[in-house]
């Protein structure tokens, strides 16, 4: 994470963060190297982030008991120095949002992974809303045989909100109007 503090989202903002998004990457370490994942995750009440990876992947029998690093990445553009109109002696940088979770992993039962899938469907999905069991059962449990439940519990939030704080709001505002209508500039409006 970037290590201007000025830049730093406190836990409850990067909590919101993860929700909001509700997809990223985990990392870990496995005997054979280190593996990524691109992960969709529901949180609990309690911060545990539930998700699910497909049972061939070659990290999945690596995870229960694991520490991992899970980086949800949301908007980031690149940022012209001609943008701030504050001197010659700007230069040329990158703004963006950005959580690291860390955490231990632990495998969650077959009734919890169905739990998971509904979450996320019933998260997502606009009404009448999807669920597992409006398939044939036989492929509901073809589906749950092929992937595998986990959640992680946090031990670490670390969110970055790199939007020109450390500049004035004239600046911002600029940066922000130069984005258009790009993802990023609410974000820059608003920080």
């Amino acid at each position: 994470m970037h290590p201007n503090p000025a830049f730093r989202m406190d836990d409850d903002d990067a909590r919101a963060f993860v929700r909001g998004e509700g997809f990223g990457v985990l990392f870990a370490g496995t005997p054979d190297g280190p593996c990524a994942a691109q992960v969709p995750v529901v949180m609990t009440d309690d911060g545990t982030l539930r998700f699910h990876v497909a049972r061939a992947n070659s990290m999945t029998p690596h995870l229960d008991g694991a520490t991992v690093l899970f980086v949800v990445q949301g908007p980031h553009a690149y940022v012209s120095p001609r943008w701030y109109r504050a001197g010659p002696d700007e230069v040329p940088t990158w703004n963006y949002l950005s959580v690291e979770v860390e955490g231990a992993v632990r495998a969650i039962d077959r009734a919890d992974l169905r739990g998971q899938i509904d979450a996320l469907a019933a998260t997502y999905e606009a009404e009448p809303r999807w669920a597992v069991d409006q398939i044939d059962p036989q492929k509901a449990e073809a589906m749950l045989d092929a992937i595998a439940g986990f959640e992680l519990v946090p031990t670490a939030w670390r969110g970055t909100a790199k939007l020109n704080q450390n500049k004035p709001a004239e600046v911002r505002a600029r940066v922000a109007a130069a984005l258009g209508d790009h993802p990023l500039a609410p974000w820059m409006r608003a920080a």
